[in-house]
């Protein structure tokens, strides 16, 4: 990896240099293109989400992927496997108990760090001549037309055009590709944000992560170091500024209420943001000469942790397609080459965001009908190894047309 000083055309540009773009970059690295990745925020900053202190729920599925793209050795040290997920409903009797033996997995999952998985990423980048990264710089104009893609941006306090075969949007849920172009993005909006924090319990975790349904949101926590969780609290966006401004020791006593002893005495927590969420479906997921992928394509809410794993199968997905086409001898750019990547990843994504849509809808009515079908509907799943299975298998990213680095195998 390098900084481009000298602008040339390009066979990709890649906007957005954060988690899902960089792991784009780093699957693109074998096949023989000309890439530039282009980053509005430096790596270093503490502006930069991509690269901060929060963590990730991999699924197992997404651990594949990192192991073909050659960059799991660098994280394994520092990932915490997740061996069984708990998920419950406050209060009430339902309770589904997942393991990894049930679907004779080593793990259904691992939880990273967002700063070691960037530095891994880039660390895998730096023996990538032909990928240059243009880091910070800011897209400034985007146009598309029959022969080629062209964007403009400001790098180095100077004001560049580039052209490529291809341009791919990663560029986040407010993404400015998806802006400057028009595409039109549905947006259900949950009037909820994500208070995200590390706690310490008394009781050690033993590689269990809990999902646990409240009346104003999902909990989970999510097994770090022996003692220590990271938390992901849903609060109602009317609650937010008051769970900021709790003490610590308030903060504490309200998570031990919600979440119960089970763990023992929380008895530290860390430092604590907030982070809006939606349900994001855009209707183009392709153009020609353009492809959206993470969060410029679409976002759904944390429970389950689905996420950044569906962003990822989109990079393995796209990866795969363009490698096909590049042997092949077409056109990266070409429509009908996008076109088999939206096809493909059309029902993965259905599929996610009514699964995480469905368990907030189901869990936020308290009417009793609900609550005793909800309830029953978790016994149920804690009893029959057949839907167990099913359930593992989307949760760990095993479901549906796997791409073949998710399934270990090279492009």
């Amino acid at each position: 990896m390098k900084l481009a000083i000298d602008f040339m055309d390009y066979d990709i540009l890649i906007i957005g240099g954060g988690l899902v773009g960089a792991s784009l970059a780093c699957a693109l690295r074998v096949i023989p293109l000309r890439i530039a990745v282009i980053e509005a925020v430096p790596l270093a900053s503490s502006a930069q989400p991509s690269y901060d202190d929060r963590t990730l729920a991999l699924a197992y599925g997404s651990k594949r992927i990192f192991e073909s793209l050659m960059v799991w050795d660098a994280v394994a040290p520092d990932a915490t496997p997740i061996d069984r997920i708990h998920i419950s409903d406050r209060g009430r009797f339902g309770v589904t108990r997942l393991s990894a033996a049930d679907a004779g997995l080593p793990a259904l999952g691992y939880v990273v760090a967002n700063r070691r998985l960037g530095a891994a990423l880039l660390g895998g980048l730096q023996q990538a001549p032909q990928i240059e990264w243009l880091c910070p710089a800011e897209m400034q104009d985007i146009r598309l037309t029959p022969d080629t893609a062209t964007t403009t941006i400001r790098h180095q306090d100077q004001i560049r055009t580039l052209t490529a075969r291809l341009i791919i949007a990663a560029d986040g849920a407010h993404s400015a590709v998806r802006a400057a172009l028009g595409i039109e993005a549905e947006r259900t909006e949950y009037f909820q944000s994500a208070i995200v924090s590390t706690a310490t319990a008394s009781e050690p975790h033993r590689n269990t992560a809990y999902e646990r349904f409240t009346d104003t949101g999902p909990l989970a926590l999510l097994p770090l170091r022996t003692h220590d969780v990271a938390v992901v609290w849903s609060a109602q966006d009317a609650e937010e500024k008051v769970i900021l401004g709790w003490s610590d020791e308030e903060f504490l006593s309200r998570l031990q209420n919600r979440f119960g002893d089970r763990l023992g005495t929380f008895t530290r927590i860390g430092k604590r943001a907030a982070h809006p969420l939606t349900l994001t479906r855009v209707r183009e997921h392709v153009r020609p000469h353009l492809a959206l992928i993470g969060n410029a394509a679409h976002t759904v809410h944390p429970v389950a942790g689905q996420g950044f794993n569906l962003g990822l199968r989109d990079v393995a997905a796209l990866a795969e397609i363009l490698a096909d086409a590049v042997r092949d001898g077409e056109d990266i750019g070409d429509i009908r080459v996008l076109r088999g990547y939206a096809d493909w990843r059309r029902r993965d994504n259905r599929i996610t965001a009514g699964f995480t849509n469905g368990l907030i809808r189901i869990f936020s009515n308290n009417l009793f009908p609900f609550t005793l079908a909800r309830n029953a509907g978790l016994l149920a799943v804690d009893l029959l190894p057949g839907i167990k299975r099913g359930l593992i298998r989307i949760t760990s990213g095993q479901a549906g047309r796997l791409p073949r680095l998710a399934r270990g195998l090279p492009l």
